[in-house]
C-alpha cells in the first residue's frame, strides 16, 4: 500500500540505515514514499545515496527522497518516523553525568533520569515540539512515532504542545524479556503474551499468559526467575540493583540495573560506578563503529566497488515502528508489549497526565493501553515520584521558567537540596547555553 513515511533524523547511521531495513522486508508498504530528513546535509546525503543503492538491489521497491527542509518533508506524511539527537551527543551526555555528581549528585548515568536526564530533555524538547507543531499544522492526519530520549519526557513534551496529532512512543528495553522468557519457559515468543505497565526506563514484568494453554505462568516465573538470571547476571543488564527490586517490590524491572538506577535514590547503592562509566563509553564506541562502518562503504560506493551483499541485515531489526505502521494500515488489531503512551484510564492510581510504558492493541484508529486498573500500591509509590519531577522538568522547559527548573532538580532523589540544584544548574547551564532554552 502505497504511503509516505517520513524518517527525521535519518542522517544517523544507527537509524535511517535500520529503518529502511525494516521497510526492505514489508511487502505491505512496497511502492510507498520514504523521506528521509535531517538538518546536518552532509550525513543526510551520505545516508541517501547508500539506501538508493539498496533500493536498487531489491528493483527500486520504494521512493526515495530526501531534503532538509522539514516543511517539504512533512507534506502529506502518512507516518512520522522521530529519532533527533542535539549536538554532540556524547559529550553533552558526559557533561549530564560529571557535573551533578561533581556537585554531591547520587546519579549513576545521567541520560534519562536524575538530573542528568532533566538537561537532556531540557536541550531536546525545543526542537521536537517545533517538529510536531509543524507536523499538526502539515499533516494533520499523520501518525508520529517517537524514538527520541528521555522518552517519557519527551512523549509528554508531545502531549502537552499539540491537539489532536495521534502519537507514541517506542524502545527497545522490552527485548531483554522477548530473549530470555523463551529460553525460561522452552516456549516460542509467539505463546508467551506480556503484559507490562510503568514508565520508560523503569517498568515491571506485570502478566505473562501461555497463551496455548491459557495458563498464566506468572507464579512459576516469580520462583525461577531469580534463580535463572543471577546464572546470567551482566553487569549492564540484570543484577544486583534488578534483584533488589524485584525481592523489595515484588515485581520484576524489565530494563536493566543502569537504566532502572536512574530514576530511584538507592540506584547508586546497588551499581558500581565504573560499571556506569564503561556503559557510556560501551554507547560511545558502538557509535563510532557503527559510523566508520557505513562510511567505508559509502567510501567504497564513491569508487565503484560497492559490496555485493549490500549493509542491510534481511531480518527485522527488533524494532517495532514498522509492524505498528503495518497493523495501523491493515487493521490488524494486533498486540504491541510495550509502547510508550498517554494514560488516559490505562493505569487507576497514576496521574492521568502521564506517560505511561505499557501493553497495547493496534488498529486502524492507532495504538490503544490495555487497561490494568490499579498498580501496586509500592510499585505506584516509586512511579509517583518520578512522574513529579517528569512533570516539573516538562513545565520548566515549555515555559522556559528558570524557578521551575531549579525546583525540578531540587526535589530529585538524586539531588535533594536547592544548594546543590542552583549549583548543578549555574555551571551546566554555562557549558549548555547554546543547547538549553533561555530560562528565565
Amino acid at each position: 500500500m502505497e504511503k509516505k513515511i517520513v524518517l527525521i533524523g535519518a542522517g544517523s547511521t544507527s537509524f535511517g540505515p535500520e529503518m529502511f531495513n525494516d521497510l526492505y522486508l514489508s511487502d505491505i508498504l512496497k511502492g510507498s514514499t520514504i523521506m528521509l530528513h535531517d538538518i546536518n546535509k552532509e550525513k543526510l546525503e551520505m545516508i541517501y545515496e547508500l539506501l538508493v543503492k539498496e533500493n536498487e538491489r531489491v528493483d527500486n521497491k520504494f521512493n526515495l527522497e530526501r531534503t532538509t527542509k522539514r516543511s517539504h518533508a512533512l507534506k502529506d506524511a502518512d507516518f512520522i518516523i522521530n529519532s533527533i539527537e542535539v549536538g554532540d551527543r556524547m559529550a553533552l551526555w558526559r557533561q549530564d553525568y560529571e557535573i551533578p555528581r561533581k556537585h554531591g549528585s547520587t546519579q549513576i548515568l545521567g541520560e534519562c533520569g536524575g538530573p542528568g536526564g532533566t538537561f537532556h530533555a531540557w536541550r531536546i524538547i525545543p526542537p521536537i515540539v517545533e517538529i510536531v507543531k509543524d507536523a499538526e499544522k502539515i499533516c494533520p492526519h499523520a501518525f508520529l512515532i517517537n524514538f527520541s530520549n528521555p522518552m517519557s519526557r519527551v512523549c509528554l513534551a508531545i502531549k502537552r504542545s499539540i491537539k489532536s496529532l495521534k502519537f507514541l512512543g517506542l524502545c527497545h528495553q522490552i527485548g531483554f524479556m522477548t530473549y530470555h522468557l523463551p529460553r525460561m519457559f522452552d516456549k516460542p515468543m509467539r505463546d508467551l503474551k506480556l503484559s507490562v505497565a510503568g514508565l520508560n526506563h523503569f517498568a515491571f514484568l506485570m502478566g505473562l499468559i501461555d497463551t496455548s494453554t491459557d495458563k498464566d505462568l506468572m507464579p512459576k516465573f516469580n520462583k525461577i526467575s531469580l534463580d535463572y538470571f543471577k546464572e546470567r547476571e551482566q553487569r549492564f543488564e540484570f543484577s544486583t540493583l534488578t534483584f533488589e527490586v524485584f525481592k523489595r517490590f515484588g515485581y520484576f524491572p524489565y530494563v536493566g540495573d543502569n537504566h532502572l538506577g536512574e530514576y530511584i535514590q538507592f540506584g547508586e547503592e546497588f551499581t558500581e560506578t565504573q560499571d556506569m562509566i564503561d556503559w557510556i563509553d560501551f554507547i560511545d564506541k558502538s557509535g563510532q563503529a557503527i559510523y566508520t562502518r557505513f562510511l567505508r562503504k559509502y567510501e567504497r560506493l564513491k569508487k565503484g566497488k560497492y559490496p555485493k551483499k549490500g549493509i542491510l541485515f534481511g531480518r527485522p531489526s527488533g524494532e517495532r515502528a514498522i509492524p505498528i505502521i503495518e497493523g495501523i494500515i491493515e487493521n490488524k488489531n494486533s498486540y504491541e508489549i510495550a509502547v510508550n503512551i498517554p494514560n488516559d484510564d490505562i493505569v487507576e492510581n497514576l496521574p492521568q497526565d502521564l506517560i505511561l510504558e505499557c501493553s497495547a492493541t493496534v488498529d486502524k484508529d492507532g495504538v490503544h493501553g490495555v487497561e490494568l486498573g490499579t498498580l501496586p500500591k509500592n510499585i505506584a509509590a516509586i512511579l509517583r515520584i518520578e512522574a513529579t519531577i517528569q512533570d516539573l522538568c516538562v513545565e520548566a522547559v515549555l515555559q522556559e521558567s528558570k524557578e521551575l527548573a531549579i525546583a525540578c532538580l531540587a526535589v530529585d532523589p538524586n539531588v535533594g537540596s536547592f544548594e546543590m540544584a542552583d549549583k548543578i544548574f549555574n555551571e551546566m547551564n554555562k557549558l549548555q547555553k547554546g543547547f538549553l532554552p533561555k530560562f528565565k
